[in-house]
C-alpha cells in the first residue's frame, strides 16, 4: 500500500507543478491585459446582481462579484476564472488517471488546446461553463462507481450550477443522459433531477416574470432575413481545427471520434463530443454560430484522444514534436498578448483589449458626471463603465444592433431630459463637437440637451409572417405600451427633438424601406403601464425577397430603437 501511495504521489507530481505553471501564466495575463469588451459588459452584471439577464445566466456575474470584491482590477475579476480553471484541469486530470494516461501526453494535449487557454484567464459565462462541465463529469463519473444518494444530490447542484453559467450546459446533460437510459433506473437518479430543479428555479421565475426574454431572443428577435451561406459551415468547421490547436486538432479529432467505447462513461464521452460539434454544425445551416460555443465539447475529446493514446501505448515522436510546437505557437501568442506589442494591436480580433484604459480616461474628462451615450452596442459604454468607475456609460438600443441588458435596467429612465454626452464613431456635422484620438481609435462627441428616448415603450402585433407582392399595403393593428414608471407622450410640440415612429424593413442590418407613421401618432399619450391601440399603413417593399419588419421609435439624434419583435416578411 506504501508502494502504491508512494508512485501515486511521484506519478501526481509533474501534473502539480504543470498546473502551478499553468495558473501562475493565467494570473499575469488576467493582470497585464486590459479587459475584452465581453468581460466589460459582465462586470456591469456583476454590480446588477440578479437571478438573470436577458439571454444569459447569472453565474459569470456571481464569479466577477466576488473577485472584483477582492481586487478591484483586472485581476480581480478574471479571479475566479484562473482559480475554477486550474482545479478543472487537476479534476480533468483524476477522471484521466484510471485509463492510465501518460501525464507526458496529458499536459502536451491540455496546453495545446487554444480554447482552454483562451477561457484560462477570460470571464465571460464560458468559464463558469468549462469549470462546472468538468465537475459534473467528475462527480459522473464516482455516480457511475458507486450509486450514492449524495452524489446524486452533488449533481442536482452542479447541473443547475451549470445552467446558471450557460445555457448551452443542457447539451451537455441531455448527451448524458442519452447515452446512458438506465439512470431512470435509479431512485438516487430523482433526487439528482429534483435538486436540480430546485436549485434552478429562481431562474426560471426571473424569466417568466419577464416575459422569458432568453426565448423570445432566440425565437423572434434573431434577424430572419439570412439565407444558407456554406461559409457558415465552413468558417465553423476551420474554427474548431483552430481552437483544438492549430497543429494537433486535426489528429485530436481522429484519435478521439475514434476511440472504441468500452465502459459507460466513455459512451458519454462520445455522446457529448459528436453530439455537440454536430449540434452547433447543424445550427450553422440558419444562424452564425460562435466557434467557442463548442467549448464544453473539447473537454470530451481530449478525454477520448487521451484515452486512445493509453490503449495504444502511443509515443509517437512526429507528433510529439508538432504538439511542442503548437505550444511554442500558443506561448508566443500569449506573451505577445502581456507585452501589448505593436503588430498584435493590429489584429481584428484583439485590438479591443488595448488602449481603452486611456480612451475612458479621455472621455471621462470631455463628459465629467453626465451619461455618455453610445449605439454600436453594449461593449465599449461597459468599458467606460468599468474603467471610470461611474455607471455612466449607457448603451442606446439601436435599431441595427440587438437587444441587450441596458433595455431592462432602469438606466435609460435617468436619462429622459437630461443633457447627455453623445460618442459615435463616425462625425456628425451639426452634432459632434469634439474628437479624441487614442490608441483605441478615433471617436467623435457632442452634447445633447433635454435627452428623449423611448427604448423601453414595446410595440406588439399579432403577425409574426406575412407573405406579400411588391408594393402591397396593409394595415397594422400596434399595440403600444408603457412600461416605466412615470407617463411619456409622443407630441413634439414644445420638445427640442421630434419623435417619429417607423416601419423598418431590413436585410440583417441594411434598411430597405422605412417609412414613418401619419401625424396621428403624435397625439398619443400613455400613463405608466398603460396601452393603446394605433392603426399604421406600411407598403411592402417593391423588391423581391425575404425581409426583417419591426417597428422603431426614432428621436433625434440618435437610429432609432427595435421596439418591437421581428416579423418575417416574403415578399413573393
Amino acid at each position: 500500500m506504501a508502494n502504491t501511495a508512494s508512485n501515486s504521489v511521484q506519478y501526481d507530481k509533474p501534473i502539480w507543478y504543470f498546473i502551478l505553471c499553468w495558473m501562475l501564466l493565467n494570473a499575469i495575463q488576467a493582470y497585464t491585459l486590459e479587459l475584452h469588451a465581453d468581460e466589460a459588459y459582465y462586470w456591469m452584471f456583476a454590480q446588477k446582481l440578479d437571478w438573470g439577464y436577458f439571454y444569459h445566466p447569472p453565474m459569470v456575474a456571481l464569479f466577477i462579484k466576488i473577485g472584483d470584491a477582492l481586487i478591484p482590477n483586472e485581476l480581480g475579476l478574471r479571479l475566479l476564472t484562473v482559480l475554477s480553471n486550474s482545479l478543472a484541469i487537476y479534476l480533468l486530470w483524476l477522471i484521466l488517471k484510471r485509463y492510465q494516461v501518460s501525464p507526458k501526453w496529458f499536459m502536451l494535449l491540455v496546453s495545446g488546446i487554444l480554447i482552454f487557454h483562451v477561457y484560462g484567464f477570460t470571464s465571460t459565462p464560458d468559464a463558469p461553463l468549462f469549470f462546472f462541465a468538468v465537475l459534473f463529469y467528475y462527480c459522473y463519473q464516482k455516480y457511475l462507481d458507486q450509486d450514492s444518494w449524495l452524489t446524486a444530490f452533488a449533481i442536482g447542484i452542479i447541473v443547475a450550477c451549470l445552467l446558471y453559467s450557460k445555457y448551452h450546459g443542457v447539451l451537455l446533460v441531455g448527451f448524458t443522459l442519452l447515452s446512458n437510459l438506465k439512470l431512470f433506473n435509479r431512485k438516487t437518479f430523482y433526487l439528482a433531477i429534483l435538486t436540480g430543479l430546485a436549485v434552478y428555479t429562481p431562474h426560471i421565475l426571473w424569466q417568466m416574470h419577464r416575459g422569458f426574454p432568453a426565448i423570445n431572443y432566440q425565437l423572434f428577435e434573431r434577424s430572419s432575413a439570412f439565407g444558407y451561406d456554406v461559409s457558415i459551415s465552413i468558417t465553423y468547421v476551420v474554427g474548431q481545427l483552430l481552437l483544438g490547436g492549430a497543429f494537433i486538432s486535426w489528429f485530436l479529432f481522429y484519435k478521439g471520434l475514434g476511440t472504441k467505447v468500452t465502459d459507460v462513461f466513455t459512451r458519454a464521452l462520445i455522446f457529448n463530443a459528436i453530439g455537440t460539434f454536430g449540434f452547433f454544425l447543424l445550427n450553422t445551416l440558419k444562424v452564425n454560430v460562435q466557434p467557442h460555443y463548442t467549448l464544453i465539447a473539447f473537454i470530451p475529446l481530449l478525454c477520448l484522444a487521451l484515452i486512445s493514446f493509453a490503449r495504444q501505448n502511443f509515443n509517437g515522436k512526429w507528433f510529439y514534436r508538432l504538439a511542442i510546437a503548437n505550444i511554442v505557437l500558443i506561448l508566443l501568442l500569449r506573451i505577445s498578448l502581456i507585452g501589448g506589442f505593436p503588430y498584435i494591436k493590429k489584429v481584428e480580433a484583439l485590438k479591443s483589449y488595448f488602449g481603452f484604459h486611456e480612451w475612458a480616461g479621455l472621455v471621462h474628462q470631455k463628459a465629467g458626471n453626465a451619461f455618455i451615450v453610445m449605439d454600436e452596442g453594449f461593449q465599449n459604454p461597459s468599458k467606460y463603465s468599468y474603467y471610470t468607475r461611474s455607471l455612466k456609460g449607457f448603451a442606446y438600443d439601436s435599431r441595427y444592433y440587438g437587444r441587450t441588458m441596458f433595455d431592462i435596467w432602469p438606466m435609460e429612465d435617468s436619462l429622459q431630459h437630461q443633457r447627455i454626452y453623445f460618442l459615435v464613431k463616425n462625425n456628425m456635422p451639426g452634432i459632434t463637437t469634439d474628437s479624441i484620438k487614442c490608441n483605441a481609435g478615433t471617436w467623435y462627441g457632442g452634447w445633447v440637451g433635454d435627452a428623449r428616448t423611448y427604448q423601453k415603450i414595446a410595440i406588439n402585433t399579432k403577425e409574426t409572417l406575412i407573405k406579400a407582392k411588391p408594393g402591397q399595403k396593409f394595415e397594422f393593428d400596434l399595440t403600444i405600451t408603457n412600461p416605466y414608471p412615470f407617463a411619456v407622450n409622443f407630441t413634439n410640440a414644445g420638445y427640442k427633438h421630434p419623435v417619429t415612429l417607423e416601419a423598418c424593413f431590413f436585410v440583417h442590418v441594411t434598411p430597405i424601406s422605412v417609412q414613418p407613421a401619419d401625424s396621428m401618432f403624435n397625439n398619443i399619450a400613455l400613463p405608466k403601464g398603460a396601452s393603446k391601440h394605433y392603426r399604421m399603413a406600411v407598403t411592402a417593399p417593391m423588391q423581391k425577397g425575404t425581409f426583417d419588419l419591426f417597428f422603431s421609435l426614432r428621436t433625434e439624434p440618435f437610429a432609432g430603437s427595435k421596439n418591437s419583435r421581428i416579423i418575417n416578411f416574403t415578399v413573393e
